[in-house]
């Protein structure tokens, strides 16, 4: 069990899956002309003809053509259905994903205005540097949490409708490119000129995205990690009754959430990899294992980027940020600085354009 997995709750699981392959089916029968109505009906795919079959798709095809008589599925393959049933998923989940980060970002803002004067130590190689400030910091947060949101709504906007046919000739429909358009138009999705079966840069681009998010929020859950240690004390996650306890030191505040988005984000690459390993692999008119190989890979991504998205979420906005702690550390930090400029004690002199920067952060944040 991946921990916040509820978070992700009938957005990507089997359930999730069937009913997506069941749009994807009524939006072509009404391409075919006919007026398919299902309901709330979700067949239970039997596991074991999903293996017979290599996917589910033909087990759900035998379920709908026993229940409606008029024509569904004529025209289409399984990897029409299945692909653009994934890509369906795909846009749900980056729609959760967006909104939290939605979240992320307006607690960011919130933190770079109210600290942009809190002064604290710059941290290099693991080293104390010169002042900077928390405000500084949250807006380097918050600008990689933007980038995110802007390239998760690209990715959203031209998300693309599989439709090809046997071997991507869509041979079977009378008027092809007509058929596919509409198609495209019924789901909300985009024609995107040809059949991509053996071309899945739609797929990795979803997760370079999502993989790009996990990068933004993983180095803020790092930082926050790192600033939340006992022997540093600048930050404290916001206390939540019963999360972050022990097995065995009951004494223990474990800061659960700066945790889990960081190992989300140490997960996401090796995932997006995965993806694009299949879409290497991705031979012939139709792929003989590669294909198969992405389902699991992306669906663990979406997971991953939305459970990180909503946790990262609730971590920023019950962050617990000790300036005075801060500002000890800095003065302590600056110390040797100070000495080698003739003495004094502020640590500001070294701020530079810290706040025109979050000034910067804050302007694009605002114009969203």
């Amino acid at each position: 069990m991946r921990p916040g997995s509820h978070r992700a709750t009938g957005l990507l699981d089997d359930a999730a899956l069937v009913r997506a392959m069941l749009r994807v089916e009524v939006a072509w029968a009404r391409v075919l002309g006919s007026s398919l109505e299902l309901g709330d009906w979700v067949p239970s795919l039997d596991p074991v003809e999903v293996e017979a079959a290599g996917n589910p798709v033909l087990p759900l095809v035998s379920a709908l053509r026993s229940r409606v008589s008029v024509s569904v599925h004529t025209g289409l393959t399984s990897q029409d259905v299945l692909d653009t049933a994934f890509v369906l998923l795909a846009r749900d989940a980056v729609e959760r994903v967006s909104a939290d980060l939605g979240r992320v970002a307006a607690a960011l803002a919130g933190l770079a205005d109210e600290h942009r004067s809190s002064v604290m130590a710059g941290r290099t190689l693991t080293q104390h540097a010169v002042p900077i400030t928390f405000g500084l910091k949250a807006a380097r947060w918050l600008t990689g949490v933007l980038d995110a949101v802007d390239e998760l709504e690209v990715v959203a906007r031209d998300l693309p409708v599989q439709c090809g046919g046997a071997a991507g000739t869509l041979s079977r429909v009378s008027d092809p490119v007509a058929s596919a358009t509409a198609f495209a138009e019924h789901l909300g999705l985009v024609w995107p000129g040809m059949p991509w079966h053996t071309y899945r840069a739609p797929i990795t681009r979803v997760g370079d995205s999502l993989v790009r998010t996990c990068d933004a929020l993983g180095v803020m859950a790092a930082d926050l990690l790192t600033l939340g240690r006992p022997e540093i004390g600048e930050i404290s996650e916001g206390f939540v009754a019963g999360r972050g306890g022990s097995s065995t030191m009951p004494h223990k505040r474990n800061p659960v959430l700066s945790v889990l988005v960081n190992s989300a984000a140490l997960q996401a690459p090796g995932l997006g990899a995965q993806l694009h390993l299949c879409a290497a692999r991705a031979v012939d008119e139709r792929p003989d294992g590669a294909w198969h190989a992405e389902w699991p890979a992306l669906r663990a991504l979406l997971e991953v980027a939305v459970v990180a998205a909503s946790q990262a979420a609730e971590l920023v906005e019950g962050l617990e940020v000790h300036a005075d702690v801060m500002a000890r550390r800095a003065r302590e930090a600056a110390a040797d600085l100070l000495a080698e400029r003739g003495g004094g004690d502020d640590p500001g002199s070294y701020l530079g354009a810290a706040e025109v920067f979050v000034d910067g952060a804050l302007k694009r944040w605002r114009g969203r």
